[in-house]
C-alpha cells in the first residue's frame, strides 16, 4: 500500500508538472488567433481557468495571476489591477467571515444546533429536517465547509445512539454469517431471519440519508444571503464592473429573492431525501414502531439533551454574540431594501454600502467585553487593572478567516475588468448571434443545467468568474436584463450534488466511510434537476418584480450602446489579423 500510495503521488507530481509547463505552450495559438488585446487576455483567462480546473496550482494562487500577466502582457497596468483584490465586496465578505469566526468562537452555532434539534424531535424524518434546517441557516452566515464540519459529529452521536456503531463491510458479512449459522442451529424461523434484515437495511439507509442530507443542506443554506457563498458576492463584484450603474442588487433584494427560494428547495430535497432513505414510508406510514427503534429514539433525545447540557447556562459573551449576530443580519438588510427607504438614505446618497454596515458590526467584536462589566469596578479605586478579554481577538480571526477565498475573490474582479477593458467582451458579445434566437426562459434552463453540471467537476467560484462574463453579453443580445440570466448562473455554481469532488462539503460528507458514490448520484441527480426546476420557477415569478426583470434596464443599455459602437471596431481588427496569418 505504501507503494502504491508513493506511485500515485509521483503520477500527480508528474500531471501537475505537465499542466503548468504544458498549458502555456499549448494556449499559445489564441495570441495569434485573436487581436492583440483581446487575444492576449483570453490567453490569461483560459490559462487560468484550465489551473483552476486540474488545481495545478492552489487556487488562491491561481488568482494572483492577473497582477504578474495583465501588466507584463500590455492589458491592464498594476494600478488599475491591484485595487480589484480589495474591493468593498471584498470587505463585505470578509465582515462575515470574522462574524462567523466570533460565532465558532463561543459555542453560539452549537447551541443553536442542539436546540434546533430538541425542538424538531428525534424520529429520523423530523432528525433529518432538523439537521437540514439547522445546516443551512447557519450555511447562510458561516461558509459550507465550516457548517458542515460543525454538524457532522452531531450526526454521528445521534446516529451512534441510535444504531450503536456502523459496522464495516466485513463485520457485516461476519454477522451474517453467524446469524445464517445461527438460524441453522436453532431453527430461528424465516421471518424472524427476514425482519433482521430489514431492519440492518433501515439503519443503514437512515445512516446515509442524516450524513448526504447536511451537505446538501449547507450547498443549500449559502444561496440565502449575499455572504453566504463566494459565487454570490462575485456576482455583485462583477455587476458592479459591468454595469457599474446596477444598484438593485444588495443584500436586502438578494435575500427576499433567494431566501424563499432556499426554503421550497430545502423542503422538497428533505421530502426526496427521507422517501429515499426510509425516513418517510409511504406504505407503512401507519405502523406501529417496534420497541428497537422507540428506545433507540429514547436514546438519541438523551444524547441530544445532554450534549445541550454539557455547554452549561448561556454566557455573556454568547447572548452578545447573539445580539451584534441579529444587528448585523437588520441592518444589511434594511440598509436599502428597495421596497420602502432604509436606513442609508439618511446619509449622502452611494456613500453607504453594505461593507460599511458589515466591518461596523464587526470592529465592535474587538473592544466589546466578553465578561459581563461590572459598574462597581469604575467607582472602586484599589480594584486590579486587570485586562479584559473581547469577544473576538485578531489572533483568533487571523487563524480562522479564510483568507485564500478573500484572494480568489480579487482574481475573479481582476478577470472581469480586464474582459472590459481589453475589449475581449465585447468580441464574445460577437460570437453569440446564433444564440439570440433563444426564448430567455430557455436560456435560464439551459445556463443553470450546463453551469450546474460543469461545477460538479470544478470548482464553484472558478466557475462563476468563467461564465460571468459571457452570461452578461449573451444577455445584452438578447436584450434581456441582464441579471435574469446571470443570477441563475451564480446560484446553478451552488447546485453541485452528484459526486464527492463537486464541493468541499460533499467530500467531508464522503470521506466519513458510510457514503458510496453512487448513493450521491442517485440522490443528487434529482436534486440537480429539482434545483434547476425552481430557479426557473424563481426567476420568472417573484424575481421579476424584485429585481425588475421584465424591462432592459437603462444601466444595460448604456453598457450595449458601448458594446455597439465598439463591435464594428474589433471585427475588422479579428479580420485583418486572420489574413495575416
Amino acid at each position: 500500500m505504501a507503494a502504491l500510495g508513493a506511485l500515485v503521488k509521483k503520477a500527480w507530481s508528474v500531471r501537475r508538472a505537465v499542466v503548468l509547463l504544458g498549458a502555456p505552450l499549448a494556449l499559445l495559438p489564441v495570441l495569434l488567433s485573436l487581436p492583440a488585446k483581446e487575444g492576449r487576455c483570453l490567453y490569461v483567462i483560459l490559462l487560468m481557468a484550465l489551473y483552476w480546473c486540474t488545481e495545478a496550482l492552489p487556487l488562491a494562487v491561481t488568482a494572483l495571476l492577473p497582477i504578474v500577466l495583465f501588466p507584463f502582457l500590455g492589458i491592464l497596468p498594476s494600478n488599475k489591477v491591484c485595487p480589484q483584490y480589495f474591493l468593498d465586496t471584498n470587505f463585505l465578505f470578509l465582515s462575515g467571515l470574522i462574524m462567523a469566526s466570533a460565532i465558532e468562537e463561543w459555542n453560539l452555532h452549537r447551541r443553536i444546533a442542539l436546540r434546533v434539534l430538541m425542538c424538531v424531535g428525534v424520529q429520523p424524518a423530523r432528525l433529518i429536517l432538523g439537521m437540514m434546517l439547522t445546516t443551512s441557516f447557519l450555511s447562510m452566515w458561516l461558509s459550507n465547509t465550516a457548517s458542515t464540519a460543525m454538524m457532522l459529529p452531531i450526526a454521528n452521536a445521534i446516529l451512534k445512539s441510535l444504531f450503536g456503531e456502523k459496522d464495516t463491510s466485513k463485520e457485516m458479512s461476519r454477522e451474517n454469517e453467524e446469524t445464517q449459522d445461527l438460524a441453522e442451529e436453532k431453527e430461528i424461523t424465516s421471518d424472524v431471519l427476514s425482519d433482521l434484515k430489514k431492519e440492518e437495511e433501515y439503519k443503514n439507509n437512515i445512516w446515509k440519508g442524516f450524513l448526504i442530507s447536511i451537505p446538501y443542506a449547507a450547498s443549500i443554506g449559502g444561496t440565502a444571503t449575499l455572504t453566504g457563498t463566494a459565487p454570490n458576492l462575485i456576482l455583485l463584484g462583477q455587476l458592479k464592473s459591468y454595469f457599474p450603474e446596477c444598484d438593485v442588487v444588495n443584500f436586502g433584494s438578494w435575500f427576499m429573492f433567494a431566501f424563499p427560494l432556499m426554503l421550497i428547495f430545502l423542503l422538497m430535497g428533505w421530502l426526496w431525501i427521507s422517501i429515499l432513505y426510509g425516513g418517510i414510508n409511504l406504505r407503512g406510514w401507519r405502523a406501529k414502531k417496534s420497541n428497537l427503534r422507540v428506545d433507540a429514539e429514547a436514546r438519541a433525545r438523551e444524547v441530544i439533551k445532554e450534549d445541550y447540557q454539557k455547554l452549561g447556562p448561556t454566557k455573556f459573551a454568547e447572548q452578545a454574540i447573539f445580539f451584534f449576530f441579529f444587528m448585523f443580519a437588520v441592518m444589511l438588510f434594511s440598509r436599502d431594501p428597495k421596497f420602502i427607504p432604509g436606513w442609508a438614505s439618511f446619509f449622502a446618497p452611494g456613500f453607504i454600502s453594505d461593507a460599511v454596515t458589515g466591518i461596523t458590526i464587526v470592529i465592535i467584536l474587538f473592544f466589546f467585553p466578553s465578561q459581563k462589566p461590572s459598574l462597581k469596578w469604575w467607582f472602586d479605586f484599589k480594584a486590579p487593572n486587570t485586562e479584559t478579554q473581547p469577544l473576538l481577538t485578531w489572533r483568533k480571526a487571523q487563524e480562522t478567516v479564510p483568507w485564500n477565498i478573500i484572494l480568489l475573490l480579487g482574481g475573479g474582479f481582476a478577470m472581469a475588468k480586464g474582459c472590459e477593458e481589453s475589449g475581449l467582451s465585447v468580441w464574445i458579445g460577437g460570437r453569440l448571434h446564433p444564440l439570440e434566437g433563444v426564448p430567455p426562459p430557455v436560456a435560464v434552463i439551459l445556463i443553470t443545467i450546463v453551469i450546474a453540471l460543469f461545477t460538479e467537476f470544478a470548482s464553484n467560484t472558478a466557475t462563476i468568474i468563467i461564465f460571468l462574463p459571457v452570461l452578461a453579453e449573451l444577455a445584452i443580445r438578447l436584450k434581456v436584463n441582464p441579471l435574469y440570466l446571470m443570477i441563475p448562473g451564480t446560484i446553478g455554481c451552488s447546485y453541485a450534488f452528484m459526486l464527492p469532488v463537486s464541493t468541499p462539503p460533499n467530500s467531508i460528507a464522503f470521506s466519513s466511510g458510510h457514503l458510496m458514490v453512487k448513493d450521491m448520484a442517485r440522490t443528487g441527480l434529482l436534486m440537480n434537476l429539482m434545483g434547476v426546476l425552481l430557479l426557473s420557477l424563481a426567476m420568472n415569478t417573484w424575481a421579476k418584480s424584485i429585481f425588475q426583470l421584465g424591462t432592459f434596464p437603462a444601466w444595460a443599455n448604456i453598457h450595449a450602446e458601448n458594446a455597439t459602437s465598439l463591435l464594428p471596431a474589433v471585427e475588422n481588427v479579428t479580420l485583418s489579423a486572420l489574413n495575416k496569418i
